[in-house]
């Protein structure tokens, strides 16, 4: 029987190829936002012609520098909206819509299909079971222009998820955890497929977050194979009736479990996503800023996990939290889950990226220490390079913005 990805490229080839082969492959969504649909676009015009193979598999968002923070980021917002109205693209999302990948995760993504995106963390879309693949600007103008690209077939690995997860531990653990074992860039050339035994146990959230930092694993797709938590979410969240295959074991290159009741909250350490260790080694260290949100931590558990830890405190740093759009927004604010955070002396706001990539709306400083959910902490990610940049779960942020120090979250979630 084939795996999961060579089953995608099944029924887009027509055939089973083999990793390392070379095949090209129709999109079924491609995806860019404003800090790289600038070039994507620039690079259609020096084709010759602004055009889309088809306007309703096209999805823009404003999110990396949203609102606008300079003059050169409004002008490229303008030359931006001007040719999607001209392109007549129905899935645009202006300033305030929300970060690109949650978009399409939460409202167009299928398991099975095949989604690039001008940003390498596209890859979150695999959280249902999409082939999901960044690529830079001018081989996503291609696949808009032709509707279709080359790939290098990768090959498959596989990682079975047993267990559940003990208190404090997310997500975010997962993707940490399997970085500490296999480095940065340590999937270079795969396509991860995970399997959980016990699906309940590991929400649709925290399979994106898993997906989304696949990108520093240097994973061509991770994706989580189809079960009935995907077919509860695309029920839930779209209304659309999907019922999981059934998958017979296929022969992947290499296999991995991860044992969840053995792992406890991770924390990547200045200046590598792989430099990871246990929250209690770096527990003490002050931080002068803290960051909830981004594309890999700004779903609706990540907001309802800091503000159930926040609940009747005050933070003693900074602290700012983003829902990953408007719509986790709306539904934080309806379970009154920004009211706690703002209460808390949270800073709140939705729909951008700004801290993540040091763009806006929390730069960090020169020998600053900033702890953050998102993704990246390489030297002058958020900001100035003397800034050190700890990654780790909401739950470790929230905690650690109650304290003014890296925290362990686990004793504030006992009660």
């Amino acid at each position: 029987m084939p795996t999961w990805t060579e089953y995608i490229f099944y029924r887009k080839t027509g055939r089973y190829p083999s990793p390392g082969d070379v095949v090209e492959v129709a999109p079924d969504l491609v995806g860019f936002h404003d800090l790289t649909g600038y070039h994507v676009l620039e690079v259609l015009e020096h084709m010759g012609k602004v055009e889309v193979f088809d306007n309703e598999k096209v999805v823009v968002a404003f999110d990396h520098l949203s609102p606008p923070p300079n003059q050169r980021a409004a002008e490229i917002m303008v030359y931006i909206r001007r040719h999607v109205k001209s392109l007549g693209l129905p899935h645009f999302f202006d300033v305030g819509g929300g970060i690109l990948h949650q978009i399409i995760l939460e409202r167009y993504a299928m398991p099975g299909q095949v989604i690039f995106t001008a940003d390498s963390h596209g890859n979150t879309a695999g959280a249902v079971g999409a082939f999901a693949h960044g690529m830079g600007a001018t081989d996503i103008a291609a696949a808009l222009k032709l509707g279709k690209t080359w790939l290098v077939v990768p090959a498959p690995f596989r990682v079975d998820v047993r267990g559940e997860f003990p208190l404090g531990v997310m997500g975010k653990d997962v993707a940490l955890h399997l970085l500490g074992q296999f480095g940065a860039e340590g999937f270079n050339g795969y396509s991860v497929e995970v399997f959980v035994e016990r699906p309940k146990v590991f929400p649709m959230d925290d399979r994106a977050t898993v997906a989304n930092m696949s990108t520093e694993m240097g994973a061509d797709a991770l994706m989580f194979i189809p079960d009935a938590v995907t077919a509860e979410y695309l029920k839930t969240a779209r209304g659309v009736d999907y019922t999981p295959p059934s998958l017979e074991p296929g022969y992947y290159a290499d296999k991995y479990t991860v044992e969840l009741g053995r792992l406890e909250p991770l924390v990547a350490a200045p200046h590598s996503v792989d430099n990871v260790k246990t929250v209690r080694e770096v527990e003490g260290v002050e931080v002068d800023q803290v960051f909830i949100g981004s594309c890999t931590n700004g779903r609706l558990s990540d907001i309802a996990t800091a503000a159930r830890i926040l609940k009747g405190r005050r933070v003693k740093t900074r602290c700012i939290a983003i829902p990953a759009s408007y719509e986790v927004f709306k539904t934080a604010m309806k379970l009154g889950y920004i009211d706690v955070l703002t209460e808390a002396g949270c800073v709140v706001t939705y729909g951008t990226c700004g801290p993540c990539l040091g763009g806006h709306f929390g730069v960090a400083g020169p020998g600053e220490v900033h702890l953050t959910t998102s993704n990246r902490n390489f030297k002058g990610r958020v900001g100035h390079p003397e800034a050190k940049i700890y990654l780790a779960n909401p739950a470790v942020a929230a905690a650690t913005a109650a304290e003014g120090r890296i925290a362990d979250p686990r004793p504030y979630l006992k009660h």
